[in-house]
C-alpha cells in the first residue's frame, strides 16, 4: 500500500482510489500541498483532505462538461468516471454529519451516473425491495442468457460505485457471471439516503436479495452465490449459513469476531482505524447515539457457533500483514467451517502483494482470485486450484 501521506486512513483512502482507477498525476496535483505542509491553521485533517479531492473532482466535473458541451462524449465519461472516485475517496473522511459530505455525497451519484450514461456501461442503477423501503444496488450482467450471479455487499464504510470501480464485476462478467453490487444496509446510499442502519443479521438482507435475482430472466436461480469484503467477512459468511440459497460464500477479508474488537477498541486497544473520527462513524452505521449503546447494538456481530451451517463451499481470502483485522481471523473462520464440501483460505503475502487489508493496494490479485475460484465453483470457467495452507493458524 503506498505510504504517500504517512497515515493509514488517508493512505488507505489514496490506494483505495487507486484501485478504482484514479490517475495518480491528478491525485498528486490535488493532494502535494496537503501533504508537504498539512491543513491550514485550525482546520482538520479530515477536512482538508475531503477539500483537495472533492476539489480535484469539481475540476474535473468541469472538464467533462466542457466536453459533453462539444458532443466528445466519451471523453466526457472518462472524466466523469475520475470525478466519481475523487468524489467517493474525499466523501468518506470528514464527520458524517458535515454538510458539505452531504452535498458531496450527491456529486458522486451525479458524475457516477453520468459515466454510465455517457460511457454505455454495463451497469444499471436497480432497487431492492427490502422492509418498505428500498436497497439500492448496481446491477452488472453477463453477456447473455441466464446466467448465474453473486450478491456483493459492502464494509463498513464503502460504496457500491466503489465495488463497481474496482473492476471486479468486469471480472466476473468475462467468466460468465453477473453482479448484483449491494449497498446493504449500514453503508453507501441505503444508510444515506434511506437511513438503513447494519445489524448482525445479514441473512435478512441478503435473502431480499436473492428474493429480486430470482425475479430476473436473466438470472439462473440455482448458481446464486455472497460475496462480502471487510465487515461483510462477517455478512458473507452469516448470510450463507442462513440463508440456503446460496451456493457459495466468498468472504473477501475475514471477520470473525467485530463484536469483540469493538470493545477492544472502546477499552484502547484495537488496530488502525479505517477512517478518521471512526466511532462516529460506527455509531451512524449502526443507529446508535452512545458508544456504549454501539457496543450493545453490535453485541451479535461475531460468528462462533454458526459457522457449522454452512454445507456450500466457501472462500476466505486475507492480507498477511492486514492492520485492521488479524490474520487470526481468517483462520478461525476457515477452521469452523466443518461442513463446507470445499473450504479455502488464500493468505495473500508481503512478498507477492495484496498483504494489507482486502489486498487494498493492489486489489486485482484478489479480484483475480476470487473471480476465478467463483467460476469454478459455478461451473463457468476452469479450476484454480487449491492454495498452499499452513499447518496451523497464526495467532
Amino acid at each position: 500500500m503506498l505510504n504517500y501521506f504517512k497515515d493509514y486512513p488517508a493512505d488507505l483512502s489514496l490506494s483505495m482510489a487507486l484501485d478504482m482507477g484514479a490517475n495518480m498525476d491528478e491525485v498528486d496535483r490535488a493532494c502535494r500541498d496537503l501533504r508537504d505542509h498539512g491543513p491550514r491553521p485550525g482546520m482538520d485533517e479530515a477536512d482538508a483532505f475531503f477539500e483537495a479531492w472533492v476539489g480535484a473532482g469539481d475540476r474535473l466535473v468541469a472538464a467533462a462538461q466542457a466536453d459533453e458541451a462539444v458532443g466528445h462524449r466519451y471523453s466526457a465519461a472518462e472524466k466523469y468516471r475520475r470525478a466519481a472516485i475523487m468524489y467517493i475517496t474525499g466523501e468518506r473522511m470528514p464527520e458524517h454529519d458535515n454538510p458539505a459530505r452531504v452535498e458531496a455525497y450527491d456529486r458522486v451519484l451525479h458524475a457516477f451516473g453520468k459515466y454510465l450514461e455517457l460511457g454505455e456501461v454495463n451497469c444499471e442503477k436497480v432497487f431492492v425491495p427490502y422492509q418498505g423501503s428500498v436497497l439500492p444496488a448496481l446491477w452488472v450482467p453477463a453477456a447473455s442468457g441466464a446466467a448465474p450471479a453473486v450478491v456483493h455487499f459492502n464494509g463498513l464504510d464503502g460504496t457500491k460505485e466503489f465495488l463497481f470501480l474496482t473492476g471486479f464485476g468486469a471480472a466476473l462478467n468475462r467468466r460468465g457471471i453477473s453482479v448484483l453490487f449491494v449497498d446493504n444496509p449500514g453503508v453507501g446510499e441505503a444508510l444515506r439516503k434511506h437511513g438503513l442502519h447494519n445489524f448482525a443479521e445479514a441473512e435478512i438482507p441478503a435473502g431480499a436479495c436473492v428474493d429480486y435475482l430470482e425475479g430476473r430472466p436473466d438470472v439462473d436461480p440455482d448458481r446464486i452465490g455472497m460475496v462480502a469484503l471487510s465487515l461483510g467477512g462477517h455478512h458473507a459468511a452469516r448470510a450463507t449459513a442462513f440463508e440456503p440459497r446460496f451456493k457459495l460464500a466468498v468472504c473477501w477479508g475475514a471477520n470473525y469476531d467485530f463484536a469483540a474488537r469493538l470493545r477492544g477498541r472502546v477499552a484502547g486497544a484495537g488496530a488502525q482505524p479505517s477512517v478518521p473520527h471512526l466511532f462516529k462513524h460506527l455509531m451512524w452505521v449502526f443507529g446508535t447515539n452512545t458508544m456504549e449503546e454501539c457496543v450493545q447494538a453490535t453485541r451479535d456481530f461475531h460468528l462462533r457457533g454458526i459457522l457449522d451451517r454452512i454445507t456450500v463451499p466457501i472462500l476466505i481470502t486475507h492480507g498477511e500483514e492486514d492492520q485492521q483485522i488479524p490474520v487470526s481471523d481468517a483462520w478461525a473462520t476457515y477452521h469452523d467451517c466443518v461442513n463446507s464440501p470445499r473450504r479455502e483460505l488464500r493468505r495473500f503475502t508481503a512478498e507477492e502483494g495484496g498483504e494489507q487489508h482486502c489486498q487494498i493496494g493492489n486489489m486485482s490479485l484478489g479480484t483475480d482470485y476470487m473471480a476465478d475460484w467463483i467460476a469454478d465453483v459455478l461451473g463457468t470457467g476452469s479450476a484454480v486450484g487449491t492454495p498452499v495452507q499452513d499447518a496451523a493458524p497464526v495467532r
